[in-house]
């Protein structure tokens, strides 16, 4: 691998301290979709029709509510034989090309006879600019393996034999991805700067399950999961250029982070913001805007109220940093623990909605692609918390073809954008608020992201949770699509 001078410029040390995020528009709904897009979708065939859901009184949901909050169980542990990545790589904003080699240590707890990598830099919208990535050669335990790829997202390595659950596995690879242009995602470029996010070969493990292989969608960000490992990812930039990673400094331009489901870089030229939040251990906030694009500052203080409001009521934040970079032609955030990708002008209410991804999708998983309102609707249930706009969310109407339909998975919701965002994000957060005790929802919470810390979730873990909060729940969730058949 060609290696690129190693330059991280001083004002990035500083900025590793974390991140912050924004999103004051009134036309966006969250994390790039908008009242514009969702009239462009009718256009297409999109229903925008809306229905009122039927649901119970907010005072008969309150008789229901158990009297008080079961003391929260101590935080899981992550999975001491969880995946370890160990990566190189150079990256250039004026080509667009990011090169690297990787390796990755798999303790899988199933027989498999083949691994699988997803490819996500070959979603539908990084290539619809040109972005793609491709592989190199791949080893497995020092050999040659075949690799193939049966669609452009998914790279199955063949193993030469059965390996047993509780043997180690070690998977080596080159790839290069070329970053075509700016597109509204998590891998762009634009005015010399990179948005790398999800751009990794990734395990697409589900522990207990096996290999998840949900395609890929065409829509904002949504459809990857990967279980939590331990990472060192190595970075090289053009001299003059910044890094804010996912993880620690922990030498020039070496990047590490003990447990986290996937990675960010982001590269550019960044003035930085910076603070303190108590969650409650201190957490380094830093907030990175390339080419001065924005007011860094404005977010600094949402994200602190986040960090501290949240911990206060679902846990310790788990990292000691929390980073934001602001770089261009992106409309809302996108979620990556300890490190959020944001475009300007998203000081508002999509702050507060990156900052609770990093309990609902950073701290609890989920297998994305299967139920995306179980971190989508969590977080949203968060924002409102924090925003004081539940009861508003309460009163929304949901579209037709969403009406029930909340826990549908992201291969229903292709072709129905204009319903998406009310549908997964909204309808939810409104049905938990109508359970009628707002703090006694903040204690399921609670409990169901200390039994499920650093795990893919599923939805029967929330419901767990649940039973041991409220009396029935079910009344409230059930018309949302949101409770066991």
């Amino acid at each position: 691998m060609h290696r690129l001078t190693r330059c991280v410029a001083s004002l990035v040390a500083a900025a590793l301290l974390a991140a912050c995020a924004t999103d004051d528009r009134a036309t966006v709904d969250r994390a790039g979709t908008s009242s514009t897009t969702e009239s462009a979708a009718a256009s297409t065939g999109s229903t925008t029709s809306t229905t009122a859901t039927t649901v119970p009184s907010t005072t008969a949901a309150t008789a229901l509510a158990a009297d008080t909050c079961p003391a929260v169980p101590e935080r899981a542990e992550p999975d001491p034989d969880r995946p370890v990545y160990e990566v190189d790589m150079t990256a250039d904003p004026a080509t667009g090309v990011v090169e690297g080699t990787q390796a990755v240590r798999f303790v899988p707890d199933l027989p498999i006879d083949r691994v699988v990598l997803r490819l996500w830099a070959n979603g539908p919208r990084p290539a619809s600019v040109g972005t793609s990535i491709e592989l190199g050669p791949v080893a497995v335990g020092g050999r040659p393996a075949p690799l193939e790829q049966p669609d452009p997202t998914t790279a199955v390595v063949a193993l030469d034999r059965w390996v047993p659950a509780g043997e180690v596995i070690t998977v080596r690879v080159a790839w290069r991805l070329t970053v075509g242009g700016p597109v509204n995602d998590r891998i762009s470029r634009q005015d010399g700067s990179l948005r790398l996010g999800s751009f990794l070969p990734l395990l697409a493990w589900e522990p207990g399950v096996g290999w998840s292989v949900d395609p890929p969608t065409s829509g904002f960000a949504e459809s990857t999961s990967s279980p939590t490992a331990r990472w060192s990812v190595s970075v090289d930039v053009p001299e003059g250029l910044g890094v804010v990673a996912t993880g620690s400094e922990v030498a020039p331009g070496r990047w590490e982070v003990d447990a986290a489901r996937d990675v960010a870089v982001s590269v550019g030229r960044f003035t930085v913001s910076t603070a303190t939040a108590m969650a409650p251990d201190p957490v380094e906030v830093t907030v990175a805007v390339h080419d001065d694009i924005d007011d860094g500052a404005v977010y600094v203080d949402r994200i602190v109220a986040a960090l501290e409001s949240f911990a206060s009521w679902y846990g310790p934040y788990p990292w000691p940093a929390y980073r934001l970079s602001i770089t261009p032609d992106l409309s809302g955030g996108i979620e990556f623990p300890m490190h959020v990708l944001q475009g300007s002008g998203t000081s508002g209410r999509t702050t507060p909605h990156e900052v609770a991804h990093m309990w609902f999708y950073g701290l609890v998983g989920n297998v994305q692609g299967r139920d995306p309102w179980l971190d989508e609707g969590l977080a949203t249930w968060a924002e409102g918390r924090i925003e004081g706009t539940l009861p508003d969310m309460a009163g929304r109407s949901v579209p037709a073809d969403g009406d029930g339909r909340a826990g549908a998975p992201m291969a229903y919701w292709e072709g129905r954008a204009a319903s998406y965002y009310r549908s997964v994000y909204v309808q939810p957060a409104a049905a938990l608020h109508r359970l009628g005790d707002d703090a006694l929802v903040d204690c399921a919470l609670a409990h169901y992201v200390a039994a499920n810390a650093w795990s893919l979730a599923t939805p029967a873990d929330l419901w767990r949770s649940l039973d041991a909060t409220f009396v029935d729940w079910r009344t409230a969730l059930g018309p949302a699509g949101l409770a066991p058949g």
